[in-house]
This record gives C-alpha cells, sequence and structure tokens, in this order.
C-alpha cells in the first residue's frame, strides 16, 4: 500500500496540513499549487484514502487526513535525523566536537572537562564556545553546535532539554560600597533604595519593545550592562555598583570579605535560583563521544554549581 509513497509527498501533506490550505503550502514549499494539488491527488490514490474534504471552498483534512499528516510529521522528523547522521558520517564521524555553553558555566569544570576529554578521546578536536542567554540555544538550532548547555531563560524553542544543575544567584556588593554599609543598619535593603544605585546587569541591550523575560532580577533604573560575567564581577568588586552573580562564582570573594551578599527586601530569605540546562536539537543523533561528553560535563557542573549533589544520571535520556 505504502510502495511507491514519497518523502516529498508527505513533506507536502505536513506543508498543507500545518499552512492550513494548498496555496499557502506552495509558498512555503517553493513551488505552483497545481504541482502541490497533484502531489496530494497522487497521495490519495496511493493510499486508498479520502485525505480532504473537497466540497467547501476551501479542502480541509479529513479524520483519515489528519492522521496520516501526523503520521507523516514523523517520518520526516526521522529522515531529518538520517540526513544528519549521513551528513556526520561524510563529514567523518565525530572528527571534531562542537560544544557551546552559557557563560554562567562554571570555568573551572570547562578546564576539568576539557584535560579529561584530551585524555579519553585524543582523536577526537575539540571547540568550545562561550554564548549568553538565548546565543547558546541559537548556536544548537542554526547546527553550529551538537548540543550545548543553557540557562533556564533562554529561548528553547524546537529544542529538547533536561535540567542538569541549579545555580543560586545572589546580590553582592563591594565591602566598602553604601549598600554593604547600610544593610549593617538595617534588616533587608527597599526596592526604593535599591532605585538610586547603579546595578551591573548581564545581558544585551534590546528595544523597549522585546520582551523583558532576561532582565528578570532588575531593580534599578541606572543600570550598566556588559556581555560577560567577568566584566560584571570585576565592575561589582571595585565598588562601581552592585548585582547578582552566581554563587559559585564569588566564592572566595565572599569569604574575603571583598564582597558582601546583600540581604533584599524584594527576595526575602530565598536566593533566586536559575536552572543550567542541556540543550539538543529535536531528533538529533548522538554518537559515543558526544554522549560521553554530555555526561561527563553534566556531572563536572554539578559539582561546581552545588557542591555535595548527587551527581546527575549518566544513564538518563538525553538525545535520540
Amino acid at each position: 500500500m505504502l510502495e511507491g509513497v514519497t518523502i516529498e509527498q508527505l513533506r507536502t501533506l505536513r506543508a498543507v496540513a500545518e499552512e492550513g490550505n494548498f496555496s499557502a503550502a506552495a509558498r512555503k514549499l517553493g513551488r505552483v499549487q497545481a504541482a502541490v494539488s497533484q502531489s496530494i491527488d497522487r497521495l490519495e490514490a496511493q493510499l486508498g484514502l479520502r485525505l480532504f474534504d473537497r466540497t467547501g471552498r476551501v479542502p480541509v483534512l479529513t479524520a483519515h487526513g489528519e492522521a496520516v499528516a501526523a503520521a507523516a510529521a514523523k517520518v520526516e522528523d526521522g529522515v531529518g535525523a538520517l540526513d544528519e547522521l549521513v551528513a556526520s558520517l561524510k563529514r567523518g564521524a565525530e572528527r571534531t566536537l562542537h560544544i557551546v555553553v552559557d557563560v554562567m558555566f562554571p570555568t573551572q569544570s570547562l578546564v576539568a572537562f576539557a584535560r579529561d576529554f584530551a585524555h579519553e578521546h585524543p582523536d577526537v578536536g575539540l571547540l568550545l564556545f562561550t554564548e549568553i542567554l538565548s546565543g547558546v540555544t541559537a548556536h544548537v538550532r542554526e547546527k553550529r553546535s551538537a548540543w550545548g548547555i543553557a540557562i533556564e531563560d533562554a529561548d528553547l524553542t524546537d529544542l529538547d532539554s533536561r535540567p542538569i544543575a541549579d545555580v543560586r544567584l545572589i546580590p553582592v556588593a563591594a565591602r566598602e560600597h553604601p549598600l554593604a554599609r547600610r544593610q549593617g543598619q538595617i534588616e533587608r535593603i527597599d526596592t526604593s533604595t535599591l532605585a538610586q544605585t547603579v546595578q551591573i546587569v548581564q545581558g544585551q541591550h534590546r528595544p523597549e519593545t522585546e520582551s523583558a523575560r532576561e532582565d528578570h532580577g532588575v531593580f534599578s533604573p541606572k543600570t550598566w550592562r556588559v556581555v560577560d560575567l567577568a566584566t560584571k564581577q570585576a565592575l561589582i568588586t571595585g565598588g562601581l555598583g552592585w548585582g547578582h552573580m552566581p554563587e559559585h562564582l564569588v566564592r572566595e570573594e565572599l569569604r574575603s570579605g571583598r564582597l558582601v551578599e546583600l540581604r533584599l527586601d524584594a527576595w526575602g530569605s530565598v536566593a533566586p535560583r536559575r536552572s543550567l540546562v542541556l540543550v539538543w536539537r529535536r531528533q538529533a543523533v548522538m554518537g559515543p563521544v558526544a554522549e560521553w561528553a554530555q555526561h561527563h560535563l553534566s556531572e563536572l557542573c554539578k559539582k561546581a554549581v552545588e557542591p555535595g549533589a548527587k551527581a546527575v544520571d549518566p544513564g538518563a535520556p538525553h538525545g535520540a
């Protein structure tokens, strides 16, 4: 019954189902509408099923059509995964591994990972990228990296993910900063006081019309924006402002007293947390080196971010 059915026919059916009509599907596929109609006619004849109700002005999927379109989507995804696998084999499978991580990822874990990677896979090259927020997921989505580790606030559209570790974000200021001195006089610092001081914020400038989702935790209109945590930490330590920093990056400064953890009325007794998540393209095919790297980097990350926490299960499913 399926003899003669082509991937192109199934792709056409899926396009019509997603776009809602033949003309829109034709534009999406870069074909003329007549070719789309002929492709669907041939598919109906080969399957022996009526996929569209043509009694109205616009053809509408029948119940059979909806079921076949859903199955066609799965077939197309599988073909896409096969195509990606074949392409990687032609390039020389796992000759070089491309990975991207958020700037919040602990640097010491990257160093330990690179050292272990060189020992375990001496014949495989390694390209490590660092990006900020949705730059990580864009890197993976656009196939510039096989997979990545992003912050949960990033755009995860069309990607699969699973959490690795929770990063505790704590508000800090230099010991000499007015907020640090004021903290010794009051129980908690209110938002009106924060609004009068410069807050150092990590992130790229975006127009006001765009979502402010990535600016969660900004309490002051006086912001200095940086795109890397090293600069943010240097500005805060230099007394030029205050800001939220990952706890694992400022442990030594807090112990030495160079930085002071601020008690903010906005957070109460619980500091905000953000999850670091492993992200990969849906239906992506991972080779043994990529699988090993995912497991090992996830474990190193969790140990650094959550000292004493149970390591992630290396057998947890991720990547098809």
